[in-house]
């Protein structure tokens, strides 16, 4: 539940009618064709340092916004496909990384798994140099092909020659007929509770160190979430931005159950000598690797299980107990192996169809339209990508796992 509220705050505020303004203003900016392709792609991969949500919302509307211009032809695939990079590329490095969430909270991880693991702040994981270095790397690189395959002339297909009508309809609030709909209508309950939720923001991030503070899940989504409720104005208005949201969320809240008990069992059913699968694939990890391998061999293996298990949070509740366990085998920081998992898990979602769902459904494309190009960023950044996580792994030293 708490992931999906990460989706549904993101797309809360890409909604709404501020940051709709903000969208149709940075349309205006781009002077040639693949210029505009680059910025989507620029967009996209910074927006979802901030929220996956966001920036999947935010950059499909973005591309809509360009599509209307009528004196710049942008290809409506191309421009599409670099929308979809914040999920491909940087999400699961940047605040709202599920793992990197999860592993903060020790709340949100199970007894069986919180013993093997511990906490392990942001300071240890997305905020590190090392993280923050290869998310630049990965901006670079992903805007750089964005700009470079991007059709120009004849090979261009805008969205009114594929038949797409890029406009929005006009939206007017429903007209009040019952004297009890007045605060529906009215700022006064959203100016309370951003109120309220500002004092107490303020006085959590004075009391406490404040990558910690914002590294609290529940936190994490109450500020999105109101910040949303503040930029739609009216009740209203925000619980209708939320009912649009709910339908992304589908997938997330009937697969995360399942990748529970898959978790349940690999951890907590044991054979007759007391080993549980989760023991004998840790033995698989450190029988065959090194700690100089092992972020090459675990970066691989979550790209490859990354095709049959697309969710970042479900997918490391299933990983996490058996290659935790080895980076512990191998001393290998356990930090820097959630980044591992973070930077490889992103790569499948460019050909995996599952996460595209909601931008396709908002620019009325098909997958068949834009796996073209996301399969050429996963060429680019799968070598890259795995030799960085190598190669930085070396800077990073062990330390046991710390118990709340």
């Amino acid at each position: 539940m708490q992931m999906a509220m990460v989706a549904i705050g993101g797309y809360v505020v890409a909604t709404s009618r501020p940051v709709q303004r903000v969208i149709v203003r940075l349309a205006q900016i781009p002077a040639t064709e693949r210029g505009a392709v680059a910025m989507v792609a620029t967009i996209s991969l910074t927006s979802a340092l901030l929220n996956w949500g966001l920036s999947l919302i935010f950059s499909a509307l973005l591309v809509r916004r360009l599509a209307e211009r009528d004196n710049l032809r942008v290809d409506y695939r191309a421009a599409s496909a670099a929308a979809y990079l914040g999920l491909g590329g940087t999400w699961a490095l940047g605040l709202s990384s599920s793992a990197a969430q999860l592993q903060a909270n020790a709340e949100s991880l199970s007894p069986s798994l919180l013993s093997i693991t511990g906490v392990i702040p942001f300071r240890e994981t997305i905020f590190t140099w090392q993280s923050l270095t290869l998310s630049a790397v990965v901006i670079v690189v992903c805007v750089s092909v964005a700009y470079l395959t991007a059709p120009r002339g004849d090979s261009v297909r805008t969205a009114a020659d594929l038949g797409i009508d890029p406009s929005d309809p006009v939206e007017d609030d429903e007209p009040r007929t019952r004297p009890g709909e007045w605060l529906e209508y009215s700022p006064l309950l959203t100016f309370v509770v951003v109120a309220l939720v500002a004092g107490w923001a303020v006085q959590e991030f004075a009391d406490k160190d404040p990558i910690v503070a914002i590294s609290a899940l529940n936190t994490y989504n109450l500020l999105f979430l109101t910040l949303g409720m503040l930029l739609h104005w009216r009740p209203r208005r925000f619980l209708a931005a939320v009912t649009k949201a709910v339908p992304a969320t589908a997938g997330v809240l009937i697969q995360f159950p399942f990748y529970a008990g898959i978790a349940a069992i690999m951890t907590q059913a044991t054979n007759g000598g007391g080993d549980s699968l989760s023991h004998y694939l840790a033995s698989a990890f450190t029988g065959v690797g090194s700690s100089t391998l092992f972020p090459l061999m675990m970066g691989a293996y979550s790209v490859v299980l990354g095709f049959l298990i697309p969710s970042g949070g479900g997918k490391w509740i299933i990983e996490a107990p058996y290659v935790m366990q080895a980076a512990n085998d191998l001393n290998v920081n356990l930090g820097w192996t959630v980044q591992v998992y973070n930077a490889a898990e992103a790569l499948p979602n460019l050909i995996n169809p599952f996460w595209m769902l909601p931008l396709l459904g908002v620019l009325g494309l098909k997958a068949r339209d834009i796996v073209g190009y996301t399969f050429l960023y996963l060429v680019a950044l799968l070598p890259i990508v795995l030799g960085l996580l190598t190669l930085l792994s070396t800077t990073l030293p062990y330390h046991p796992p710390v118990q709340p």
